[in-house]
Formats: C-alpha cells, sequence, structure tokens
C-alpha cells in the first residue's frame, strides 16, 4: 500500500551576493571573534599598507587580510615560516566569494618547523665560514659567456633571457635546467651546478649548435617567487655546498626581494629577483658602445693634434729652406769664401816656413857651437858628482866597509854574534876578522 504525499518544496532560490552575506552573518554568529595558530605563508605587505598571506598547518590552509590600521601595530615583521597566534573575525570576500580570516592582532607564538630549520642551517654553513664576505669574489666587468641554471619551465628563464638580449645580446649563454621546486630538486640543482662548474674550468665550452663558445666567467643560479615551501630546494645544504665550490663567481637570484635563502647567503652576489641577477651581469651594449665611441674620439682627437704639429713643422722648416735656387747659391759663395781662405792661410804658412829655413840656415853654426859647450859643461859637472860619490874616498880616509861571509854590509852590532867572521874592507886591501864581544854604544 502507497503512502500519497504532497509535492516537494522548491529552495529558495538566492542572489549571489544576498547568499555570500547570508553565510557571512552565520560564520559571525557562530565563531567571531576567534583565535587560530598557524604558520605564515605567502606573506605580502601592499604599498596601502594592508597585508595578505595565508595560515596553515599539517591540514589546513586559511586565506588571511591584515589591514594598515591592525599592521601598523605589529611590534615584528612577519616572515613566512613563522608560527604565530592571530586574532580576528571569520567573514567571506563577496567579490570572489573566498572565506577569509581579518586578522586584528598577531603575535609570535614560535617559530614554524620550517623556519627553524632554516635557522639551524643558516648558524651552522655561518660557523663554518661558508659566509664570509672574504671569498666572494667581485663579477667579472664584461664577461666571455655566462652560465645559467633554472627550470625550462620557470618564469624566471624567460625573464633572464630577456634580460641578456636586451642588454648584451653578443655575450653567449649556456643553459643547463635542473628542477627547481620539490623533493628531487635539490639534487637536480646540483648536478646542474657540478656540470657547469666542468664546462666552465675548460678553455672553450660547447654551445647549444654544438660550436664552441668562449670560456664561462659568471654563473646565475635563479627561480621566481614563492612561498617558504616553493623556495625550500634553496635551503638545501648540499646545494649550499657545491656553491662555494664554483671556480667562477656565482649569482643567485631567488625569489623576489623580500625572500632570503641560504643560497644567497653562499653565492658571491644575491640579487633579489631573477631579472635583477641578470642585469648584475650584463652591462648594457650601449653603455660600451658609448664608452668606445668615446675612445675614438679622444684617439681621433689626438691623431689629428700631432698631424697639426707635423704640419706646422714642415710649414715652418719650408719656410727656412726657401727656394732650392736660392740656397744652392748661398753655399756656393760660402764655399768660394772658404777657398780663398784656404789659399791665403796656405801662402802665408808656405811665406813663414821660408822663413824659419832661412833663419835657421844663418844661425845653424853659432847655434852648434853654443850647444856643444853646455852639453860639455854638464858633463864635467856630472863626472865631478860622481868622483865624490866613489866609496874608495871615504875609506882613504880611515873608514872602513864591514860585510859578513855572503858579501852583505853589516851595519849595526845587532847583526854580529860572537864567533862571527866578518870581512873589512880597507882602502888598500880586505882584512878578515873575527867578532869578540858586539857592544852597543
Amino acid at each position: 500500500m502507497f503512502e500519497r504525499t504532497g509535492p516537494a518544496v522548491a529552495p529558495r532560490v538566492w542572489e549571489v551576493g544576498a547568499l555570500c552575506r547570508a553565510i557571512a552573518d552565520a560564520l559571525e554568529a557562530r565563531f567571531n571573534p576567534v583565535a587560530v595558530r598557524g604558520e605564515i605563508t605567502g606573506f605580502s605587505r601592499a604599498s596601502s599598507g594592508h597585508c595578505y598571506f595565508s595560515i596553515k598547518d599539517a591540514t589546513g590552509q586559511l586565506r588571511c587580510a591584515m589591514f594598515r590600521r591592525a599592521a601598523s601595530l605589529l611590534d615584528f615583521s612577519p616572515r613566512d615560516g613563522e608560527l604565530v597566534e592571530v586574532r580576528g573575525r571569520l567573514g567571506v570576500y563577496e567579490a570572489r566569494g573566498d572565506l577569509q580570516f581579518i586578522v586584528e592582532s598577531m603575535q609570535r607564538a614560535g617559530q614554524g618547523a620550517l623556519f627553524e630549520q632554516f635557522l639551524r642551517l643558516k648558524a651552522q654553513l655561518d660557523a663554518e665560514g661558508l659566509f664570509d664576505t672574504a671569498r666572494k669574489r667581485p663579477l667579472p666587468l664584461q664577461p666571455r659567456a655566462i652560465g645559467l641554471v633554472t627550470s625550462t619551465g620557470a618564469a624566471a628563464l624567460h625573464d633572464v633571457v630577456t634580460a641578456l638580449r636586451r642588454r648584451v645580446p653578443h655575450i653567449p649563454v649556456v643553459l643547463v635546467p635542473a628542477q627547481v621546486q620539490g623533493v628531487a630538486a635539490p639534487s637536480s640543482l646540483v648536478a646542474a651546478l657540478s656540470k657547469l662548474y666542468l664546462l666552465a674550468q675548460e678553455s672553450r665550452a660547447p654551445g647549444a649548435d654544438g660550436a664552441l663558445i668562449p670560456p664561462i666567467d659568471v654563473i646565475l643560479l635563479v627561480r621566481g617567487g614563492g612561498s617558504i615551501e616553493d623556495l625550500w630546494a634553496f635551503n638545501d645544504e648540499r646545494l649550499a655546498r657545491m656553491i662555494v665550490q664554483s671556480p667562477v663567481p656565482l649569482v643567485s637570484g631567488v625569489g623576489h626581494e623580500t625572500d632570503f635563502t641560504i643560497a644567497d647567503f653562499c653565492s658571491d652576489l644575491r640579487a633579489p629577483t631573477p631579472t635583477a641577477a641578470a642585469e648584475l651581469v650584463a652591462q648594457p651594449r650601449d653603455v660600451w658602445l658609448g664608452a668606445l665611441g668615446l675612445l675614438a674620439g679622444r684617439i681621433g682627437d689626438g691623431v689629428q693634434r700631432q698631424l697639426d704639429i707635423r704640419h706646422q713643422r714642415v710649414d715652418q722648416a719650408a719656410a727656412r729652406l726657401g727656394r732650392p735656387s736660392g740656397l744652392v747659391a748661398r753655399q756656393q759663395m760660402q764655399l768660394a769664401r772658404l777657398a780663398q781662405r784656404m789659399r791665403h792661410g796656405v801662402l802665408l804658412k808656405m811665406q813663414r816656413l821660408a822663413q824659419y829655413q832661412q833663419a835657421l840656415e844663418a844661425n845653424l853654426p853659432q847655434k852648434l857651437q853654443r850647444s856643444v859647450a853646455q852639453h860639455t859643461e854638464r858633463l864635467d859637472r856630472a863626472a865631478l858628482r860622481l868622483e865624490l860619490l866613489d866609496p874608495r874616498l871615504v875609506l882613504q880616509r880611515g873608514y872602513a866597509l864591514l860585510t859578513d861571509t855572503d858579501g852583505q854590509a853589516v851595519t849595526s852590532v845587532r847583526q854580529a854574534q860572537p864567533g862571527d867572521a866578518l870581512r873589512a874592507t880597507l882602502a888598500d886591501g880586505v882584512v878578515d876578522v873575527t867578532v869578540a864581544q858586539p857592544r852597543l854604544l
């Protein structure tokens, strides 16, 4: 037996906005005010001063907004990964129909697990010296080639390539793709850098078309922005240790300006964005062309000045030279004057020589007689001095020359010893004597 029922009651048809307001009213009545504990992710601050982020834990996530008035009361700067307690009101953002938590106050509840892990690793590597500024190298002013590690599907690749093509289209780029997010990303990044290091140490590296390109002088490690979970691969210890082994300067451009990773601290230079990383290693070609143009202008001016100086010297020399025929005539006149002076000098010398010969012939006998007399007189004086020095004249006055058996003169009693045989030479002969007892006067 069947029971007959009445017609089904049709549900109320809502306007979308009215339904959102009704849901908001229900949430207001059921939950508000409410306090939530969770980890911050995707934090951003708009130019208006409003803050937007999400609160999450292992099982859920809640979109949050904190308006400027409440944000101005914060006594710290919220960061992704921090564990916080927020108080506010649940509501519905009617423009999108999203559940939204309006945060009226926030305080730290302890740092989130990922952020705590980040801080521990940062402190460890810092203590080991991986962040020391002394080991960081300056970027090359004009690299011969640029190495690039990023994902082929990432927006960062497009940004970097666009910047490099705009600024330095003449510099080749070697891309080694890698995963930049997920569990396998750290190993992929380490492998990509390892391959690029080998290429950087070679004199020439192969390009995409197989042709050899110049040596790699700098490496870019880039990735676009994201949450702390999205960027976590760049906080890997293995990647950090690989970065500090780079044979050439390495620039990290990971995330946005407010994002910091372990890779940033290990690299030679941290760029706030991937585009900024490309711009740091790529001075615009127009700048170099302008500098070359300036140098070329200076060289041209210098060459022109030297040419002007040389031309002026040529003009001055030409003015001094004048017409060649006039110069020849002046030189001929000078030669004639010199020839005349030479002839006059020769005649004068010949006259003086003749006069000297005549005087010499006339005075020669008289001069010869005077010369002979002078030499005879000198010879007589020398003979007299020599005779006076004859030792025999001394011996004739009673002196004797005393010598030893070897013929050496004995001039002191200290040269004679008792019993020595000596020889005394007198004016008319020699006497052999024997020393009895030497005595000093």
